[in-house]
Order: C-alpha cells, then sequence, then structure tokens
C-alpha cells in the first residue's frame, strides 16, 4: 500500500503520517527475535567498519545505536537496517588521520543536516536518475576497497599492522600464519554453517569458536582491545569543539558533503531492496530526512555517521522483521549488548572480523557485473569500469560517481544526438525545403550541420521545425548559423513550425528572430520532372 507522502510545511523531527510501531500484537514475537538477530551480527560489522574509519570501536558502536533508533522511529521505510557502513567509513579515514575525532564527528553533523535539505529538495528524485552503469560501480567499489582495508591486518602492509598504531609497535609478536589460519576458519563458518542453519547468524558463530580457540591456546594475535576504547557506559552528549573555529567548516565541508551523498546513495539503494521485497513503497524523502537526523544524534553522542545497509536489512526480513519494533529492538539491543558484553568484545581476535569483512567485500561486489560484461552495451561497461577504477585510485567514492554519472549521461547524449535526421527536397528550381526531425542540443548540433551541407543556393530556402525542438543555446546557435550562412549566399530564408518551447527560445536569444514565420506553408510536393531530390538522413544507430 503507497504511504501518503509527508507535508512538506511539516517540521522534520514530526513523525510521519500513518506511524505505527507494529500493527498488530500478534507480529511482537518475530519482530523482537529478527531485532536481536540484527543486533547480534551488526556488532562485528561495526566493529569492523570503526576499523576501515580508523577510530575506536565504540565510535561504531555508538553510531550505528544512535542511527539505528532513530531510522527506526522516523525513517521511510519500516523495516530497513540502517547503522555505520562501509562505503561511508571509507570516506572518512583521511579526515580522521590528518585531523581527529573531533573534526570527524563534526563532519558527520554536518553531513546530516545536508542530508536533510536534500531530503526537503527532494533530491530522492534525481538519484533515481543514477544509471545501474554508476551503481554496479559504486558498489563494486565499495566492495575492493573493503577487502584492500583488511590487507594490512593480514600482514601485507609496511608492517602488518600499519592502520592500528597500537599494533606498530608490537608487530614483531604477532604470528602472522596463526592470523591466516583463524580468517580462513572464519570463512569456512560463515559460508558453510548456513547450509546446515540458519537459526543464528553464521558471522556470530565464526567469532564465538574463532574467539574460544584463540583464548583456549592463548594465540598470539591482535585482539579488538588493541585498537581502542570500548563501550563501558551510556553515550554522552556533547557538541563538537571545533565548531567554534571558522577554519572547521572549510576542512570537513569536503568530507561531509561526501558523506551525506554516498550515504543516501546507500540507504536509497537498501530501501529499494526493501521495497521490492515487500512490495510496498518507500517514502525517500522522510527517509533521508531520518537518515540526517540520525547523523546528527551520532554526532552528538560521539558516533560516526551511517546509512542503509543492504545485508542487515535483509537478514531482518529474512528473520520475520516487517516493522519499525525490530528495527527498534536491534539499536536497544545493541547498546544493552556492547555495554554489558564490553569486557568480551576486547577478547575478539581481529581475524574473526577480517574474515566478517571479507564476506562484506565478497558479497558486495556484483560478479554478474563482469561474467555478463560482454552482454551488456559497451557504454554501460565503460561508465562501470570508470567509477570502479576511479573509486580505487581516488579513495572518493562521491566524485566517483559524480564522474560516471557525467560519462553517462555524455554516451547518452551521443546516442540521442545520433537520431537528428534533416532531409532536403527540392519543390522547385529555386526552391529548396528542409525538414528536421529530432532533438537539437549541445551534442547534436554537429550532425545538424552536417545535414546542411549542400552548396546549392536558391533563391527561397525553407526550414520546417515542425517533428524537431531545440533544447538549449548551442542548438538555437547551430540554427542561427544555419539561416546567416544561406541569407550571405542570397537566399530567403524562412523557418517555419517551431513548437511553442523552441520559438520561445529562439525569440530570447536568437540572433535571426525575423526569419520566423507562420504556420502556413505548403507542404513538399513531389520534386518536379529532371529536378533532383536531395537529402541527408544520418544513421540512428549508435556508434
Amino acid at each position: 500500500m503507497r504511504r501518503p507522502p509527508l507535508d512538506p510545511l511539516l517540521n522534520f523531527t514530526q513523525v510521519p503520517q500513518r506511524w505505527t510501531l507494529v500493527p498488530s500484537p500478534h507480529a511482537i514475537p518475530k519482530e523482537l527475535l529478527a531485532g536481536l538477530v540484527v543486533a547480534l551480527g551488526i556488532i562485528p560489522e561495526a566493529i569492523a567498519f570503526s576499523i576501515v574509519a580508523g577510530v575506536d570501536p565504540q565510535v561504531g558502536l555508538f553510531g550505528s545505536i544512535c542511527i539505528l533508533i532513530v531510522v527506526a522511529l522516523l525513517g521511510g521505510r519500516p523495516g530497513m537496517v540502517s547503522a555505520c557502513t562501509a562505503g561511508v567509513a571509507l570516506l572518512m579515514g583521511g579526515l580522521m588521520q590528518s585531523h581527529g575525532l573531533s573534526y570527524l564527528l563534526a563532519a558527520s553533523i554536518l553531513a546530516g543536516v545536508f542530508q536533510i535539505l536534500w531530503g526537503y529538495l527532494r533530491l530522492a528524485q534525481q538519484m533515481r536518475f543514477v544509471p545501474r552503469g554508476v551503481t554496479l560501480g559504486f558498489v563494486n567499489a565499495i566492495g575492493v576497497l573493503i577487502f584492500l582495508a583488511q590487507l594490512p591486518q593480514l600482514g601485507f602492509g609496511r608492517d602488518g599492522a600499519e592502520t592500528i598504531p597500537s599494533l606498530a609497535g608490537s608487530a614483531q609478536s604477532i604470528h602472522w600464519p596463526w592470523v591466516w589460519g583463524l580468517v580462513a576458519l572464519g570463512l569456512l563458518i560463515i559460508y558453510l554453517l548456513p547450509r546446515l542453519t540458519r537459526l543464528v547468524p553464521s558471522t556470530l558463530v565464526a567469532i564465538l569458536v574463532i574467539s574460544g580457540l584463540a583464548e583456549w591456546w592463548q594465540l598470539p594475535v591482535p585482539r579488538v582491545g588493541d585498537l581502542g576504547q570500548l563501550p563501558s557506559s551510556l553515550p554522552v552528549f556533547q557538541i563538537p569543539a571545533v565548531f567554534g573555529a571558522w577554519g572547521t567548516w572549510g576542512l570537513i565541508l569536503p568530507t561531509a558533503l561526501a558523506i551525506s551523498f554516498v550515504g543516501l546513495l546507500q540507504s536509497f539503494l537498501t530501501a529499494n531492496v526493501v521495497e521490492d521485497s515487500l512490495d510496498e513503497e518507500a517514502d525517500y524523502e522522510a527517509e533521508a530526512r531520518a537518515q540526517g537526523l540520525a547523523n546528527i544524534t551520532a554526532g552528538l553522542f560521539g558516533g560516526m555517521a551511517g546509512a542503509g545497509m543492504i545485508g542487515q536489512s535483509v537478514i531482518n526480513l529474512e528473520s520475520g522483521g516487517r516493522y519499525r519494533l525490530s528495527t527498534l529492538t536491534a539499536g536497544v539491543g545493541l547498546l544493552i549488548l556492547v555495554i554489558s558484553l564490553n569486557t568480551w568484545l576486547a577478547r575478539i581476535p581481529m581475524a574473526a572480523l577480517v574474515a566478517v569483512m571479507i564476506m562484506v567485500s565478497i558479497s558486495t561486489v556484483n560478479w554478474d557485473s563482469f561474467l555478463n560484461i560482454r552482454m551488456v552495451p559497451k557504454s554501460d561497461t565503460a561508465v562501470m569500469l570508470l567509477t570502479l577504477v576511479l573509486a580505487l585510485v581516488t579513495s572518493n567514492l562521491a566524485i566517483a560517481v559524480l564522474v560516471g554519472v557525467a560519462l553517462a549521461g555524455i554516451l547518452f547524449s551521443r546516442k540521442v544526438a545520433k537520431v537528428i535526421v534533416v532531409t532536403g527536397t527540392w519543390l522547385s528550381e529555386d526552391h529548396l525545403y528542409y525538414t528536421v526531425r529530432g532533438q537539437l542540443f549541445f551534442v547534436s548540433t554537429v550532425y545538424f550541420l552536417a545535414g546542411f551541407k549542400q552548396h546549392a543556393h536558391p533563391a527561397r530556402v525553407t526550414i520546417d521545425m515542425q517533428a524537431a525542438h531545440v533544447w538549449d543555446q548551442t542548438g538555437m546557435r547551430a540554427l542561427d548559423q544555419v539561416i546567416r550562412k544561406r541569407q550571405q549566399a542570397g537566399s530567403s530564408v524562412e523557418l517555419i513550425h517551431l513548437n511553442k518551447e523552441s520559438l520561445d527560445l529562439f525569440s530570447r536569444i536568437s540572433d535571426t528572430p525575423d526569419f520566423v514565420v507562420g504556420a502556413g506553408c505548403a507542404l513538399p510536393a513531389p520534386s518536379p520532372s529532371g529536378l533532383p531530390s536531395v537529402s541527408h538522413v544520418l544513421p540512428s544507430d549508435s556508434p
């Protein structure tokens, strides 16, 4: 059932219309169980994403708790799980390393403000125009970047622990063969256990088994506690002090914009997956505003920003979660778990989280986009590969998406430009009648002008634009150029049948407005005997 949109005059803190935590008491048991399963699954991912961002585990856990609770209450897609994600975490590392946590929290808050603004500006409508090639390149880049971020944890960095300052000094005591063996064991459990049972998350079982073995044998491997502080109490409200300095805004603005854009793209992709699974439409604008408010809340309580999580949303649905109660339970349950189990969480081997993140990276990559690369149009493949490569080179997903969209637009414009047709017909010895069909804009002007490359200059030239549309200034200048050249050659030029929009543009910016005549003009007649009929028709197929 389609949910009515929010009144645009409502304040963003107001709850969406027809809000309900759970529609029926009979659904409560399933909702609570699904929320608990999601909370257990988010613990290792939130810690692992904290590692990717270069922050203490508690920053990712606090951020996930705040985002889960706020989006559960105000989001536009009930049943959708939002928390800290890899795509957003990948954008934070640079700012964290160069300026520290306060600037990162400030960037999370500013990103939330932007997302609320994007929600009111209906950015979701524009997000729907992101080509599939760009989306595939985006998700593939996230998968590859997640995997690359795990290599130092496997001993393949400069010192085997270059992303963990506290481990750099003890890198010599780490026995990497043990780490590799535990990672391999974790991957086996993650992929083989679902074939036997799906009652418990396989990632959680892998963490428990690896932690048990590491404790039993006291293996010399890195632990989560080596990364930094874990939660021991409730998060505290605090406004980042760096907001008081004017220089802060210029430092955090690029990261905040990137987080707001990439976060919404991930959230909309997640909402679309849930929407397809439940066959119910989501309120994307409300979701954008809720994500923004959630990221503001996370930053004010010492947490990092996040977005929609496709994997955990699917787990929630498969566990029976459909409504807000499941995601609210996940947030509250996660808070209780991380505070009560912080001592145990500190003893989790890093190898267990690396196994989880490798699984996440493998499942994130859309392998069909590579296996079926010969079956899709070359232009789509080029857009996907450019987005992927640019994201890997720059480590900036936002820039990669923007460039990918720009390339897709250029390639599409070339295809559209090819369908413009200019036909010239001789009505008499001194009257050449041109018919233009297609879209005239900045890309198609080259093909438009090619249709008029005839050296004959009769006394009268008519250009019929009934089946054409002029879209921009470049197209209008090309039309002016055609008229001017024929006038200079001594021809009497008349332009007919411009539609209303094209005529309005022509009257405002054209250099030759006097050449537009009324719609009444004789239709082309068959060429008189002995008079040639010439035409220039461009092919409509793409290169």
